[in-house]
């Protein structure tokens, strides 16, 4: 399961807790010697401290070591640098900074921040390589701050996520919650994505499910690709019931006809006829489906539930629609539907068009079935014929069956009975076809003693 990865690199100069916590140490200090000469407090500004201290406690249990300072020369640099990245000009800031290496920014601390900025304005311009690159020279660095390595690790990550590099994703992504303070469910899912892709999928579904459930906890709608990852690993799971109880929130929530459609066929897997007809029935009468195959599936459930009817209608509209294509099985298929809808006119419709365009003899015997139903009887006896001679048939007892209907209400009882006792030669049929057999003969016998007698009543009308 791919995803395509949308995410900001922090900013060189807004990434740094500790740069955001110093920065509001110098304000408060410059307002309480304002307060001590005039006799006023730091009011509102102390809440500002208080964030800053919550921020802080976070990594009350980090490493941490004594911190260290950028020199004039370097923070000038640095400064100009900043201009070249807000203005977006990547090249120049890159020059700027490679410069300043040898020159200006030369202690492991100094080293660390330019490093940071390379990588900012490599990812800027699209270099993500050249972007994990100087992120790693961040962490080799040993004057880092062990704050800026924790938020660089999990840079890093995202951008192997990015290259597709799962594996080092997972790695740095390991690596990450190990040293941060705070693990929250954005990043527990994106390692369960990185597993996934690695086929750890037992690890990804434990870390999506604790992701989803902290997210809940604290009132928060789930994202739609995290419930879309955790009903992928269940499907693969092949837990068809957790997957129906995703796909009932993801409707709810994001509401998409794929959904509704994955729907029927998990209750598809579970047997659960009704709610896979109604799960894809709704996508159908709302508009939703709008390919050949949604629409010819549709179809068959009808027919699956016993509703011809339904089934013929989604198919002949679909084809006069110029969305279902009238070959020679979809054609069989709406007769073999208004067939069992006993709509013989649309039934013979269909059958006709679909044998005109195929040599299967099955096709002509559904065809012959039709016409003896219409009392197109000698129409029955050819289409009979034709289906026998071409082949191919599952029940050619059937189609002799019909073939004798047709002619014994041709009055043309021989040939019935002929044709109902090559239909006997099936076990299945023996005992039907031998009394049909009789039935011809008796009957035959009947009528040629009315004739010899003088009544003027109709003979054998040959097909």
């Amino acid at each position: 399961m791919n995803q395509t990865l949308r995410f900001k690199m922090p900013h060189p100069f807004r990434s740094s807790i500790s740069g955001r916590i110093a920065v509001v140490a110098v304000l408060l200090a410059a307002i309480q010697v304002a307060g001590d000469r005039i006799g006023l407090s730091a009011g509102p500004l102390w809440n500002i401290a208080q964030a800053a201290e919550a921020e802080e406690r976070k990594y009350e249990n980090t490493k941490t070591k004594k911190t260290a300072a950028v020199s004039q020369k370097c923070g000038k640099k640095l400064e100009q640098v900043q201009v070249e990245l807000e203005a977006e000009r990547w090249s120049q800031a890159k020059s700027s900074l490679n410069a300043s290496l040898s020159s200006l920014c030369t202690s492991s601390y100094e080293k660390s921040q330019v490093w940071n900025f390379l990588a900012y304005a490599h990812y800027s311009s699209d270099n993500l390589n050249g972007a994990i690159s100087n992120y790693k020279k961040v962490l080799d660095e040993p004057g880092t701050d062990e704050r800026m390595k924790t938020s660089v690790y999990y840079s890093i990550a995202q951008l192997y996520f990015a290259t597709e590099n799962y594996a080092n994703a997972a790695r740095y992504l390991e690596t990450w919650m190990k040293q941060s303070a705070v693990v929250g469910p954005d990043a527990k899912v994106l390692l369960a994505q990185a597993y996934y892709q690695l086929n750890r999928k037992n690890d990804a579904l434990r870390l999506v499910n604790e992701g989803i459930a902290e997210w809940t906890r604290k009132g928060k709608l789930p994202k739609e690709n995290w419930w879309g990852l955790q009903r992928v690993l269940y499907y693969d799971k092949k837990d068809y019931k957790s997957v129906v109880r995703v796909l009932k929130k993801l409707i709810k929530h994001y509401p998409k006809f794929s959904y509704w459609r994955q729907l029927g066929g998990m209750y598809g897997e579970l047997n659960q006829d009704v709610n896979q007809l109604v799960a894809n029935e709704l996508g159908y009468l709302v508009g939703n489906m709008s390919k050949e195959r949604e629409l010819l599936s549709m179809a068959y459930l009808f027919m699956g539930a016993d509703a011809p009817f339904l089934a013929a209608r989604v198919v002949d509209k679909g084809m006069r629609d110029g969305i279902i294509n009238k070959n020679a099985k979809n054609l069989e298929f709406l007769g073999q539907a208004w067939q069992q809808a006993q709509d013989g006119d649309k039934a013979r419709s269909a059958l006709e068009q679909a044998a005109s365009m195929s040599g299967k003899g099955a096709i002509w015997a559904r065809l012959a079935g039709v016409y003896l139903d219409i009392g197109e009887d000698k129409k029955a006896v050819r289409a009979s014929r034709n289906a026998l001679n071409k082949g191919g048939l599952k029940r050619s007892d059937l189609t002799y069956m019909v073939l004798g209907s047709a002619q014994l209400n041709l009055h043309c009882y021989q040939d019935a009975a002929t044709a109902f006792g090559k239909a006997a030669r099936s076990e299945r049929n023996a005992s039907n076809a031998s009394r049909w057999i009789e039935h011809a003969n008796r009957e035959g016998a009947r009528r040629k003693q009315l004739r010899d007698m003088g009544a003027n009543i109709a003979g054998c009308s040959k097909a």
